[in-house]
């Protein structure tokens, strides 16, 4: 019989509510110990049972055996072919983050690349998706200090244990004010032969712990992440785990080698409720049970009881289920890496996971209770008044533009869009020499896959004020930008995964903002034909101001059958043509601005919804940038997204070598009777970007084209609308009728595509115009300025 029965007043303190305690009782026929009601509170919390989000999970077809306890694994694997799979996964780590920035990043980093390591990979590449608040407000001193440490725990721990962060994003809003969202992605590269799993198997075989001493940090880690933050939020501290990425980078390579011996036979991260975790899902995933002695378990500190071991969240640690009678074949390989290994218990055919501890049995409970056991939550879902309010909201109220150059350049240095250089000059990039093109140079991070000429892409995408606006629109939206960023850089889109970020579930506003976005992704990942393969969901993000922006954040990952022809977002240092792709027909009940960026900076606003996509063309879209990539037509390809057609060009401009002067508002007879043949002269060096280039176009005729969905100016530069990329060719492809093979192909998927304009290294400065008058005309440099300096600046402040 387990020792040590404590009150039921404790099961509060452990996050479990009455009626759950109640369950428990009712289950085990008795009063659960200490030490098993510590398993059942951390296991039972949101963060462990999703418990409040399983039933929203199903509309992820592939989401459904995993909730019922079987089925994926640690993350999620694509077979790209070749005997060669991906496994990738995106995790939150917010709260920890919130209370101690620089470790709750760090180790929220060292997590996630344990995920990938324990399905046999080897961690190639790291992402992340960062929010904070509102770094521009003069007195936000806390959310400058936040946004700093963050980025300095993800570069420490990345840095260090040799995984280069390749992509990522940051947003800023006050929204987020002292409640960051930190979310890591990782990647990893493995043979499919060499897959392994998270399922216990073999009664008799060897449980081995693996990896770092266990010491007091991260006690109930689990539990604080399903808990609002508040006042109280520096006591919890300790709850945030302490991260050591040489020991990372030496349990990296051990596992690797221990898995290539064929000892292993399951493994799984020693995460989220520590051991208990570890040994309860192993146990349940595989229908077995275990018993442990826990007086054998490596600890940093003397005298730790076994409710401390069981529930430490100790970094750096891996439990393995070993084949009998080779457990000092991996004892050796960790002990040559100066890693503390342990045989401390054996799989039993039970079902039961049995805890000792100084010969006194100190939890024995049915594995499948605690992970599976848990009550499902049925909670009521209402559309947040916010949501009516910004679908009626009309553009019409508000002023046209006046000084578009103006307003572009506010626009490019708001933190949102302006340069992140200052983020990922913190970070190794280039460590394991597989990335393609360093961050900032393409809309998705390139790597390069050993073994093979193929190549891989990745980005996350997400954003909390269209999901606020819009939830299911907003979800679709996090998609499908995800997806086009990755086939702007010539790979298909292969796989995605989530972390859904929202805050008390208990709120009807924020289980339906939640229910709507998770559908909103699952409708717009099934007609792209992209599987979700793993995900996250963390809420309870709300502090005493309020909760978060809803945020799903969608990591998406793609291949390139050619690493080594991979396009770049930025244009090149040589002359050529600006096209743009675009829907056939595009109905904007907004004009592209509601909940815009033009919106929030220039008229102080966030009214409003953003335009719908239209998943059809969406499809199309990737099937033509893809074939358009590895027909090598293009040298650049950038997708329009915050900010609109001039950002987005803009960002061409800067992240690359050249200027431009392109035409807003024609349509497809212009371009064939005035366009064609003046850029054709400018791409000769005869005509240089002027008032007389401008008054060759003015009083032409025009059916707006691509540019139907308004007659605003500020629609046209700056509105949002989803589905459009902008494209560049060079000389060489234009000289062996690159324009018309193009044209015949975005014919042949139903793609709209017009040439917009024309590049060159000889134009120092960004010109728009439309066929009455010219709108923006700034020099390259003072563009730069505002787009690079902003972040650096904000910062000099924290």
């Amino acid at each position: 019989m387990p020792t040590d029965a404590p009150e039921q007043a404790l099961h509060h303190e452990m996050g479990l509510s009455d009626a759950e305690y109640d369950a428990i009782l009712a289950q085990l026929g008795r009063t659960p110990t200490l030490t098993e009601l510590g398993m059942f509170g951390v296991l039972w919390s949101e963060h462990c049972s999703y418990k409040s989000s399983r039933e929203i999970l199903k509309y992820f077809a592939n989401y459904k055996s995993a909730i019922e306890g079987s089925g994926l694994e640690n993350a999620g694997v694509l077979d790209i072919g070749d005997g060669i799979g991906i496994t990738f996964k995106i995790e939150s780590h917010n709260h920890p983050s919130a209370v101690e920035p620089y470790e709750g990043a760090a180790t929220g980093v060292g997590g996630i690349i344990r995920d990938v390591l324990t399905m046999g990979a080897r961690p190639i590449a790291c992402l992340d998706s960062l929010r904070f608040g509102d770094i521009t407000e003069q007195d936000n001193v806390l959310d400058r200090r936040l946004f700093d440490r963050v980025v300095q725990g993800i570069g420490g721990y990345g840095n260090c244990i040799g995984v280069p962060t390749v992509a990522g994003e940051v947003t800023f809003h006050r929204r987020y004010n002292g409640s960051p969202l930190v979310n890591a992605m990782c990647i990893g590269q493995l043979r499919l032969e060499d897959l392994t799993t998270a399922s216990a198997s073999g009664p008799g075989n060897a449980v081995v712990y693996l990896g770092s001493a266990t010491g007091k940090d991260g006690i109930h880690g689990a539990t604080f992440a399903s808990d609002v933050l508040g006042e109280d939020s520096d006591a919890k501290r300790p709850n945030v785990q302490i991260g050591d990425p040489f020991a990372g980078k030496l349990l990296n390579e051990a596992t690797l080698e221990a898995l290539a011996t064929g000892a292993i036979v399951a493994i799984q991260d020693m995460g989220a409720a520590g051991l208990t975790c570890s040994t309860c899902e192993m146990s349940a995933k595989g229908g077995v049970g275990m018993d442990v002695d826990l007086d054998r378990v490596p600890t940093r500190e003397p005298g730790m009881s076994a409710y401390e071991i069981m529930l430490s969240e100790s970094q750096e640690r891996m439990l393995a289920v070993v084949r009998s009678g080779r457990e000092q074949e991996v004892l050796d390989i960790f002990h040559k890496w100066e890693l503390p290994a342990a045989v401390i218990g054996r799989v039993t055919d039970t079902g039961r996971v049995v805890v000792r501890r100084n010969g006194q049995v100190e939890a024995d409970v049915p594995a499948q209770l605690l992970t599976d056991g848990c009550p499902t939550l049925s909670l009521d879902a209402a559309q947040p008044r916010s949501v009516e309010e910004a679908a009626h909201f009309n553009p019409a109220s508000l002023p046209d533009t006046q000084r578009p150059a103006e307003d572009l350049l506010r626009m490019m240095e708001h933190p949102d869009v302006a340069s992140k250089r200052w983020v990922y000059e913190q970070y190794d990039y280039s460590v394991q020499t597989q990335t393609s093109l360093p961050p900032g140079a393409a809309d998705a991070a390139v790597l390069a896959l050993r073994g093979t000429r193929r190549g891989l892409a990745a980005k996350t995408d997400g954003n909390g004020r269209w999901v606020y606006a819009d939830p299911y629109v907003g979800g679709q939206l996090a998609m499908v930008e995800a997806a086009r960023n990755v086939a702007c850089t010539g790979a298909r889109p292969r796989g995605a995964t989530d972390c859904l970020n929202f805050g008390n579930p208990n709120d009807p506003n924020v289980y339906y903002q939640f229910r709507e976005a998770v559908r909103g992704v699952a409708d717009a990942a099934e007609a792209l034909r992209i599987p979700v393969l793993s995900g996250n969901v963390s809420f309870y993000n709300e502090t005493d101001l309020g909760e978060v922006l809803p945020t799903a954040t969608i990591g998406v990952v793609g291949t390139l059958e050619d690493a080594s022809f991979r396009l770049p977002m930025g244009l090149p240092k040589e002359v050529g043509y600006v096209f743009l792709a675009h829907p056939l027909h595009q109905h904007a009940r907004q004009h592209g601005l509601g909940a815009s960026h033009y919106l929030r900076v220039v008229h102080d606003s966030e009214d409003g919804a953003p335009e719908p996509p239209l998943l059809d063309h969406e499809k199309s879209l990737i099937e033509f940038l893809v074939a358009a990539a590895e027909s090598r037509l293009l040298c650049a390809a950038h997708d329009i997204s915050e900010g609109g057609f001039a950002v987005a060009l803009a960002e061409m401009c800067l992240s690359g070598s050249a200027g431009v002067f392109a035409l807003v508002d024609g349509d497809e007879h212009m371009q064939r009777h005035i366009v064609g043949p003046l850029f054709e002269s400018m791409l000769r060096g005869n005509l240089q970007p002027t008032e007389e280039v401008f008054a060759s176009l003015a009083g032409a005729e025009h059916a707006h084209g691509p540019w139907s969905y308004s007659d605003r100016t500020d629609a046209k530069l700056f509105g949002e609308m989803p589905g459009r990329v902008l494209l560049a060719m060079g000389r060489e492809a234009i000289a062996s009728r690159g324009a018309e093979r193009l044209a015949a192909l975005a014919e042949d998927l139903h793609v709209g595509l017009l040439c917009v304009g024309t590049f060159s290294q000889s134009f120092r400065t960004f010109q728009v115009v439309t066929p009455s008058r010219p709108l923006i005309n700034l020099d390259l440099e003072r563009l730069g300025n505002a787009y690079f300096d902003a972040i650096p600046k904000l910062m000099q402040q924290a």
